[in-house]
């Protein structure tokens, strides 16, 4: 009776998780194929439409990371809560936004929310059962990444049907039940690190990751060689090196840059950061290229509706290898699956780059590229969690999700750079630039795959771990399990 009692409560904790992280995940690109629409609706220029993404990133990059160590000091339930309501509370302003001003108010607001999936994370590792960590953390991360081809592939019918602002009223709806649900459902975690927030650090952070966003999303308008950008791009490289010079001396630092030198940590994130080029690149510009034209020579006159629906072999394809992810790791181990997902994703940007005259190829790449990344994210996280004691879960995980965010942020601006270099007289870009963009998107990839050949065997990762002092019995159990799983 027990055991099924602590069965029941495992999966309702994940179903709550779910529900969490797929509000935050839809809200991530929701409003990617309607920024025109919000633009003309609220009177403003398309450089301030293009904030409604921005800073929903920008603020993302901040509170992710600093949330994350709060949940490990003072109780991931706790911060799931808060964090939830934040998210509710952005869709609130933002679903009741007349102006650009509180549109984008809003979006910082829900970017708080951005913290849900490193929360999750840790939750997991605290109360599921070892054998089943791998599996939840697959399905979790495979759902954060889901979420941006599904917001796209969803955007279509509701605007269409609705309007633009319920694109913010049906995930409040599910953020609400989430928060909800999590209060009364989820236990809190016995795992505490115990200490206090470093501000220094938090403002330092907060400051290096605005100064380099606002650089090079706003690059493509001031262009890369002009004054500002490198000011700004400058000042991040002062601000990024003065923020681990005060962490690296902290007694209670809020990011342990030890544990982010660790061999397993820092070849995942520079993974995770790679990625993020390619998946964020890809699901602001495809749409755009789908729904060119056919009398510009290339594209297809697609709606947003048959746009978001050549992203559905992705969407799928990535949430089922999410589902199989703890068999994969089981059957080939983390770093393989890692790698394998990095070989198929450059496969599919070269397929966009080189053949895309066809819709079967459009499907094609799009189906390849969904189990590329879904192999690839699912295995980066249980890597990352694996890899550091209990303590620094919520802190690992959340910088590993904020890399891939900062990579997202940079490659759709140097995307947005490559794509529009060359616009032809009706303002439309030239073929070229998409071929070029898509191509560099395969080459970050191939960098990826190179780099993720140096992650350590989770075996390697794990003894690593076992050094901690903060390592409880019950986590040297997971480990010794994942261990016989991966051979």
């Amino acid at each position: 009776m027990t055991r099924s009692l602590e069965r029941a409560s495992y999966k309702a904790t994940f179903t709550v998780l779910l529900l969490g992280v797929s509000a935050y995940a839809l809200l991530q690109s929701l409003v990617l194929p309607v920024l025109r629409t919000i633009q003309h609706d609220l009177h403003t220029s398309q450089s301030a439409a293009t904030w409604v993404l921005t800073a929903y990133l920008l603020s993302a990059s901040v509170f992710t990371p600093i949330l994350g160590r709060v949940g490990d000091m003072v109780g991931k339930e706790r911060m799931l809560v808060v964090t939830l309501a934040a998210l509710a509370l952005g869709s609130v302003v933002a679903g009741l936004a007349h102006s650009i001003g509180l549109m984008i108010l809003g979006r910082v607001v829900q970017g708080i929310g951005g913290a849900v999936v490193p929360l999750s994370f840790g939750i997991i590792r605290d109360e599921f059962p070892p054998a089943k960590v791998a599996t939840g953390v697959g399905i979790v991360a495979a759902m954060a990444a889901v979420g941006g081809g599904a917001g796209i592939v969803l955007a279509g019918p509701i605007v269409s049907h609705l309007d633009y602002h319920w694109l913010f009223w049906i995930p409040l709806i599910i953020t609400v039940i989430a928060a909800v649900c999590a209060h009364l459902l989820v236990p809190e975690s016995p795992v505490r690190t115990p200490g206090r927030v470093s501000w220094l650090a938090a403002v330092l952070l907060s400051g290096w990751l605005v100064v380099l966003l606002v650089g090079v999303s706003q690059a493509p308008t001031w262009g890369w060689g002009s004054g500002k950008v490198i000011g700004l791009i400058a000042l991040a490289i002062v601000v990024f090196v003065a923020w681990v010079m005060v962490e690296s001396r902290s007694r209670q630092p809020l990011i342990d840059m030890k544990m982010m030198r660790g061999t397993a940590v820092w070849t995942n994130n520079l993974v995770a950061f790679l990625f993020g080029i390619g998946m964020y690149s890809v699901m602001a510009f495809l749409p755009e290229f789908l729904q060119t034209p056919r009398s510009a020579g290339y594209g297809f006159g697609a709606d947003i509706i048959q746009s978001g629906l050549f992203l559905l072999p992705l969407t799928a394809t990535m949430f089922l290898c999410g589902l199989l992810s703890g068999r994969i790791a089981a059957a080939i181990g983390s770093k393989s699956a890692v790698i394998i997902g990095s070989i198929v994703s450059s496969g599919s940007y070269l397929i966009l780059a080189f053949a895309h005259a066809q819709a079967w190829e459009i499907y094609t790449a799009s189906t390849l590229l969904g189990v590329g990344l879904g192999l690839a994210f699912s295995a980066m996280s249980n890597l990352i969690v694996q890899a550091v004691p209990p303590a620094q879960t919520g802190v690992a995980s959340g910088m590993n999700a904020n890399i891939r965010t900062i990579g997202g942020a940079i490659g759709a601006a140097v995307m947005s750079s490559i794509v529009t270099s060359g616009l032809r007289a009706d303002g439309l870009p030239a073929a070229s630039g998409y071929t070029t963009g898509f191509a560099f998107l395969a080459a970050m990839t191939v960098v990826a795959t190179i780099a993720a050949l140096f992650i350590p065997s989770a075996t390697s990762a794990r003894a690593d771990a076992d050094h901690e002092p903060h390592l409880q019995n019950a986590e040297l159990a997971l480990l010794a399990g994942g261990t016989i799983a991966e051979g």
